[in-house]
């Protein structure tokens, strides 16, 4: 049993920077690969980045690549997403979730066993 909560979304103009965070609780975080998604109102959840259990792999959406940068420390069961260069594009919900499953990372949200609430985050123009 595993519980993820999102914080660090908000309002913010294009051009900034936000960091997401995710903590975890219950299962041993480490063995977890972790993602973060995004869904716009009308849109599908897409995939945004992954990284493995150790922390020494990551994958990027082709979207904001070069923009975010996703990092976990496990001493402290956390993940975050740093998003830079925010685009008005970028606003919709964040989700973190974690596949304990898989020694690898997949861009289907099906592959992924828990999720969090979401943050929502806001790119004016």
């Amino acid at each position: 049993q595993v519980q993820l909560v999102e914080s660090g979304g908000g309002l913010v103009q294009a051009g900034g920077s936000l960091r997401l965070s995710c903590a975890a609780s219950g299962r041993t975080f480490s063995t977890y690969v972790m993602g973060w998604f995004r869904q716009a109102p009308g849109k599908e959840r897409e995939f945004v980045a992954g990284i493995m259990r150790s922390g020494g792999s990551t994958n990027y959406a082709d979207s904001v690549k070069g923009r975010f940068t996703i990092s976990r420390d496990n001493a402290k069961k956390t993940v975050y997403l740093q998003m830079n260069s925010l685009k008005p594009e970028d606003t919709a919900v964040y989700y973190c979730a974690a596949d304990f499953t898989r020694a690898m990372i997949s861009r289907s949200p099906r592959a992924y066993d828990y999720w969090g609430q979401g943050t929502q985050v806001t790119v004016s123009s």
